[in-house]
């Protein structure tokens, strides 16, 4: 039983303000609480963000070798904590053990390395004529984090902003904190300044929203839903701060006619139920040709039968629960509007999967012959839910695949080469993967429309948090003879 009850700021655990207010942190898997958390106020907001303004001065004025010799430092300590983190992970959010550690943890040691990789390199100011254009760190950050990527997102967040000379204060998802204390234990082991990363866990409404009104931060970067970061926009617009978003997703997964098809429906359904359909660019809009669709759905049939659920701890599952109750509930509405509104149901449908009574279990399901005016085809569902769309044409394709309001991810699967290439270059996303390639942790990762603005991973995550100054008469033009 975990109890989290005080905060880091200033290079210190202490306790908070109002220290009667706290959370019990569900274990999705057994419906138990697996802990307890100290829930902030806006005081303990501005506790930290004063503590950050007071090390930014110190911390922004750093060299790049000093910066490159904390991030080794912090990659050094994570080495040593990726079990723990693995283990916070599968408590908190459900994440099997082997998905737990091999992704869950490995992307957060991969986001130190990328940032640490650009780092060496980044340039930091420019000659143009006889102007300086210098890159300086934008100042104190608030990163809000959700619960589904919970040290990704972190990692994802914090590389950048310390590689780039920032400070900030970090709120965790309220719902999977527990490895968001472990990656702060990290940090103080590593050596960070005191005041350079500053944690407050606690809620949107209180602590978030403390963070992206506060006149003293002048960024907030924020991943979660396109309605809370509405929310986190509006807060923050009154003291006109910069504010990334990376929102919700609804991605379409065209198959193109040459695709080879069992290999791409296995490989799309795949890409729905890993981590229980918690991934804002999952690809949970499949495309098929219609004259193929009995095909496709055979296959994906079998390919969701063989996602085995189970608990994440001890069965060796594909896919554990989904994080928590409200969670299950909401999936559960949308698999039955599915079913209300005429779609196929394939394979899954409404309930817990049987022998799994307790935890929020949830079925990989399947629904065909879905149309885009369909619920399930319009809402982010975020569970193992898939729906399987026909198209005439390719032309239908794309038409079909950009009638969304979200735009982060989108991918394509087919043998010609240049009308995949053509496909993609026609799609309204921030990220298109081509027949299942492999991540990238340089690519830049964010998206069009409603699923936000900004980009993070590699290089791009950087501009997010740097100032462009232009520095006029730098070089002085030499007096004509």
């Amino acid at each position: 039983m975990r109890e989290y009850l005080k905060f880091y700021i200033n290079g210190q655990w202490v306790d908070p303000v109002d220290s009667s207010r706290t959370l019990d942190v569900i274990n999705p898997a057994t419906e138990a609480s697996a802990g307890r958390i100290a829930m902030g106020t806006a005081a303990d907001v501005d506790r930290a963000v004063k503590a950050a303004r007071a090390a930014f001065p110190s911390f922004s004025s750093t060299s790049v070798a000093e910066r490159v010799a904390l991030l080794e430092a912090i990659i050094e300590e994570y080495k040593k904590r990726i079990p723990d983190v693995a283990t916070a992970i599968m408590e908190e959010m459900g994440a099997p053990a082997t998905l737990a550690q091999r992704a869950q943890a490995a992307m957060g040691i991969a986001h130190l390395q990328a940032a640490l990789t650009v780092l060496k390199d980044y340039s930091f100011q420019e000659q143009r004529g006889g102007t300086l254009v210098v890159k300086e760190p934008i100042g104190v950050c608030g990163l809000i984090t959700p619960w589904n990527w919970p040290v990704n997102q972190i990692a994802c967040k914090v590389a950048p902003a310390l590689a780039t000379g920032c400070t900030m204060v970090l709120k965790p998802s309220e719902i999977a904190p527990f490895s968001a204390v472990v990656w702060t234990e990290i940090m103080h082991a590593a050596g960070v300044p005191a005041g350079v990363f500053n944690l407050v866990n606690g809620d949107g409404p209180t602590v978030g929203a403390a963070i992206s009104s506060h006149p003293e931060v002048d960024m907030v970067s924020f991943t979660g839903s396109t309605r809370a970061g509405i929310e986190v926009a509006r807060n923050a617009a009154p003291t006109v701060k910069r504010v990334h978003q990376e929102l919700g997703g609804k991605s379409p997964n065209i198959i193109l006619p040459d695709a080879d098809l069992q290999k791409a429906v296995t490989a799309g359904v795949r890409g729905v139920m890993n981590n229980s359909g918690q991934s804002c660019n999952a690809p949970t809009r499949m495309l098929v040709p219609n004259s193929r669709m009995d095909e496709a759905l055979a296959i994906a049939k079998a390919a969701a039968q063989a996602t085995t659920v189970g608990d994440p701890a001890t069965s060796g599952a594909t896919i554990g629960p989904v994080v928590s109750e409200a969670q299950w509930k909401k999936i559960q509405s949308l698999i039955e509007k599915g079913v209300e509104e005429g779609a196929e149901l394939v394979v899954g449908g409404p309930g817990k999967p049987d022998g799994l009574e307790r935890g929020y279990y949830v079925k990989p399901t399947v629904f065909g012959r879905v149309t885009n005016t369909m619920t399930i085809a319009r809402e982010e569902i975020f569970g193992p839910v898939l729906s399987i769309l026909g198209y005439d044409s390719v032309e239908d394709a794309i038409r079909i695949a950009n009638d969304t309001p979200y735009g982060l991810a989108a991918y394509v699967s087919g043998t010609d080469a240049e009308q995949v290439r053509h496909v993609a270059a026609r799609l309204r996303a921030g990220q298109v993967n081509l027949n299942s390639s492999a991540p990238d942790m340089m690519a830049p990762f964010g998206g069009y429309k409603q699923s936000g603005n900004g980009r993070e991973w590699g290089d791009h995550a950087f501009a997010e948090f740097l100032e462009v100054k232009a520095v006029l008469g730098y070089a002085p033009t030499p007096k004509a003879a």
